[in-house]
C-alpha cells in the first residue's frame, strides 16, 4: 500500500489523491488543468483536492497558474523512502 492511499484511508487525504501524485511524479509535474481528467470529476472537484495536497505541503506550484510538482516536505521523507536517514545513533 502507498503513502497516499493510507493517508486516504486515514481519512487524511481526500480519495483519488493517490491518482494525482502518481501523475506528477510519472510526470514531474501537472498542469493543474488535468487534474479533472486525471481523476474523473470536475475541475472543482480538482481545485478543491490540489488544495488540499498543497495545504498538506504534498504539492507546490510556482503560481495560481503554474504546473503541480512534487513538494517532498522532510517530515515525510522517512515514510516516502524508508532508510534514506539512519535511525538515532547510540551514544
Amino acid at each position: 500500500m502507498s503513502w497516499a492511499d493510507e493517508q486516504v484511508r486515514l481519512n487524511k487525504l481526500p480519495a483519488k489523491a493517490g491518482n494525482v501524485l502518481g501523475a506528477v511524479l510519472y510526470r514531474g509535474e501537472l498542469p493543474r488543468g488535468d487534474v479533472g481528467e486525471v481523476i474523473g470529476t470536475s475541475d472543482r472537484h480538482a481545485r478543491r483536492l490540489v488544495a488540499v495536497l498543497m495545504d498538506r505541503h504534498v504539492l507546490v506550484s510556482e503560481g495560481p497558474r503554474a504546473p503541480l510538482r512534487i513538494a517532498f516536505p522532510a517530515a515525510l521523507a522517512s515514510r516516502w523512502i524508508p532508510g534514506l536517514f539512519p535511525e538515532k545513533i547510540g551514544d
